[in-house]
């Protein structure tokens, strides 16, 4: 016998749960389906993000990070420590708890919001008078209906043509969170934020790592300034970067995996290394939705069309998060979640992607909102620049990291923030600050006027909206 529920969603990732829990709170009787499983075969809603995605490559990247300054900062802070060692099992069996603490934590949120969590794959059946019909297919199967369908299917690793995935040798982000011991050599191939992390990761512990890049340009979406600061910082870490190559040939063996490639130059080369991280992209994920059952409608790149709204093609049909247009980011998943929730109560939901923050969690840091200086140039649009260096920061050397910098990017006549770039300590959070400014249309001197604590990183930010007018305190 089928259940009934006012909204049915397909996908426990953040788009999915934090939908579910939206449309909850506004009173529609919900259920969420989700197939992710641990490694007992239990529920573990939270999708790509917090399975094998944001969450644990944070964990990662703070136990790597605690592992280089014990080796190179904490001398100078009269800290001495000898025969520094690593127990990656433990780090990795620490990453796992952190990940279970966010799988328990969702399905605690279901259970406080009166969610009905299903365990299992959801597909369309057909489309009736009552709703839409939905098979789970999990360790038992239901049937559910559902009035309004909200698809938060989410996305998968882009594999390179040639060489699939094994996860042994040829990693994806999943395989890269399991690397059982530091390879001596890694090579990453896409120096996207996935492969810049997890390669930042495993050089900290000790590994030779090589980025590979298609693309001429290092980090194209960033703003160039803010791009060459931190491809600079990263050069001094010792991680080699080698633009514009052509991959032609990838072959694994015993011993480990090749990567035969073209030069910028032109010259043919051969990459060995131990394993090989492939970051090229993510592809939206419909397998299995079974699409066609009900005429759903999905464009060449596998991704669901939707309107500005997100609604799809059919009534009462919403698709949010990764599976549609837009920057794949779970937080900008999450707003569409909330939004299309809201919709569906007839109220007015919204997401401004221009005020959609970006972060790359390597050190430095690298966050933004808004415009590059180089899309302003491109659509001609006059600008003023001010820039803070965190080497002028109190706080900064206080820290011991003094790296990177704060870009403001103001309109020329209304002063208006455009953009906000920043490469340093904390980027991650103070690039809120901007974020909360560019939603309430600030300008570059509201920023400068505000009395920020001190000593502390945000002053950067003042600072670089004081230097929009070229009046800098501290530099």
């Amino acid at each position: 016998m089928s259940k009934t529920f006012d909204v049915v969603v397909i996908g426990g990732g953040p788009a999915g749960y934090i939908a579910a829990i939206r449309a909850a709170q506004l009173g529609f009787n919900t259920a969420c389906i989700d197939e992710w499983k641990n490694d007992k075969g239990g529920p573990a809603p939270g999708g790509t993000c917090t399975n094998v995605g944001c969450i644990p490559s944070k964990a990662l990247l703070q136990s790597s990070e605690h592992f280089e300054h014990a080796g190179h900062a904490f001398a100078d802070h009269g800290i001495g420590l000898k025969d520094l060692s690593i127990d990656i099992a433990k780090m990795l069996g620490r990453k796992d708890t952190v990940v279970k603490q966010n799988n328990d934590g969702i399905l605690y949120l279901f259970k406080k919001n009166k969610i009905t969590f299903f365990h299992g794959r959801g597909s369309f059946v057909k489309a009736g008078d009552a709703g839409y019909e939905i098979k789970v297919s999990g360790a038992t199967e239901d049937t559910l209906i559902g009035k309004d369908i909200i698809i938060a299917t989410g996305s998968n690793a882009r594999a390179l043509p040639g060489a699939p995935f094994d996860e042994e040798s040829i990693l994806s982000n999943d395989g890269a969170l399991r690397i059982p011991s530091v390879p001596a050599k890694l090579g990453v191939i896409g120096s996207g934020v996935i492969g810049l992390e997890m390669g930042s990761v495993w050089r900290r512990l000790g590994a030779e790592v090589t980025v590979l890049e298609a693309l001429p340009t290092f980090l194209g979406a960033v703003d160039e300034q803010i791009a060459k600061e931190a491809q600079k910082a990263f050069m001094r870490q010792r991680l080699k970067i080698e633009l514009g190559v052509k991959i032609s040939e990838v072959k694994k063996d015993k011993k480990g995996v090749s990567v035969s490639y073209t030069s910028a130059k032109g010259d043919a080369k051969t990459l060995e290394v131990d394993k090989l991280i492939v970051s090229i992209g993510r592809v939206p994920n419909t397998t299995g939705l079974n699409a066609e059952a009900v005429g759903l409608k999905i464009d060449e790149r596998g991704a669901i069309v939707v309107d500005d709204d997100c609604r799809t093609n059919l009534p009462k049909v919403w698709a949010v998060g990764d599976v549609v247009r837009g920057p794949m980011l779970a937080h900008k998943a999450e707003e569409e979640g909330v939004a299309v929730a809201e919709r569906i109560a007839g109220q007015h939901g919204h997401v401004n992607f221009n005020t959609i923050p970006w972060v790359i969690y390597t050190s430095p840091e690298i966050a933004w909102v808004g415009q590059t200086e180089q899309q302003l140039k491109a659509a001609g649009r006059a600008y003023k620049a001010g820039t803070f260096p965190f080497l002028a920061n109190g706080r900064a050397r206080a820290l011991g990291d003094t790296t990177g910098m704060v870009k403001f990017l103001a309109d020329a006549a209304t002063d208006e923030i455009l953009g906000v770039h920043i490469v340093g300590p904390m980027a991650s959070e103070l690039i809120a600050e901007a974020v909360v400014a560019m939603e309430f249309k600030a300008s570059a001197e509201d920023i400068a006027r505000i009395c920020h604590a001190h000593p502390s990183l945000s002053e950067a930010t003042k600072e670089a909206a004081l230097a929009v007018d070229k009046r800098t305190l501290n530099f």
